[in-house]
């Protein structure tokens, strides 16, 4: 990771927290000791946190609460290939004319390279999608209100009237931070509120999980696998989590690799 990224996370996490160790960033950002010391000098010379004994505090600590769970951008250069191949398959059941919603995420996000071509209606709460689709693409973007969150590249909104609740969808792409025989889990409760109010404004839920999502967990369920019409991940998803897909009457799409490979 460049060291203007890494300053933007210690930045981010003082101000959430907003006091955090050097420790504790050394395994967010997975870098040595040294370098995490360097880079808070560094933040403390040009006054943007103050540096302690152990770590880093915030100069000016905000009130807001910020969202649980990663940083997009320690989660978007994970598992790449893997979440193209998935979020190919996504954009290939959609037709122009066509009304979706996609939820924000870093597999959901790459389905913005295969859909730059089509014209379609597309709500979305994540500021990357609704950014790269604005700017190279026919497709007609809408977004909810709301407060923006910089670390999860989210729109939510604390109130259930919003844009969102005059929008109806065809499909429903959402991704996960994990599945599992109880359903479609969210790390954070208002990112599963945001995800929870899109449920009744489509006809089918497709979520877009690479094989790692089903050996996550989390204390937040955002709805029960019954709900889900579809599930689309890659060849590592293991046997017990196709057992319980198919029980609960999921469908199933895993991309070949050939077929991907031979057209990228």
């Amino acid at each position: 990771m460049h060291e203007k990224e890494r300053h933007r996370v210690i930045l981010s996490k003082v101000e959430r927290q907003p006091v955090v160790t050097v420790a504790h960033l050394v395994k967010l950002l997975g870098a040595s000791e040294a370098t995490i010391r360097r880079d808070i000098a560094q933040l403390h010379l040009e006054k943007k946190l103050r540096r302690i004994r152990g770590g880093a505090e915030a100069i000016d600590p905000q009130s807001a609460v910020q969202l649980a769970g990663r940083p997009y951008s320690l989660n978007e250069p994970l598992n790449v290939t893997k979440k193209r191949m998935i979020a190919k398959a996504a954009a290939e059941m959609c037709h122009d004319g066509d009304s979706i919603i996609i939820t924000a995420g870093t597999t959901t996000f790459k389905m913005t390279e295969f859909l730059k071509e089509r014209s379609l209606q597309i709500l979305t709460n994540s500021w990357p999608i609704a950014n790269e689709l604005f700017a190279s693409s026919r497709n007609s973007i809408t977004l909810p209100g709301g407060k923006l969150y910089r670390e999860q590249n989210i729109i939510l909104s604390p109130f259930r009237d919003d844009a969102s609740r005059h929008f109806y969808s065809s499909i429903m792409f959402v991704g996960a931070q994990g599945l599992g025989p109880i359903g479609l889990m969210e790390a954070d409760p208002q990112i599963a509120q945001g995800v929870e109010k899109l449920l009744g404004q489509t006809e089918r839920i497709v979520v877009l999980a690479d094989s790692s999502k089903f050996k996550k967990r989390s204390s937040l369920v955002v709805c029960g696998l019954e709900k889900l019409d579809t599930v689309i991940t890659d060849s590592g998803i293991d046997t017990a989590s196709r057992t319980m897909l198919e029980d609960a009457g999921v469908r199933l799409v895993i991309p070949e690799v050939k077929d991907f490979e031979s057209n990228h």
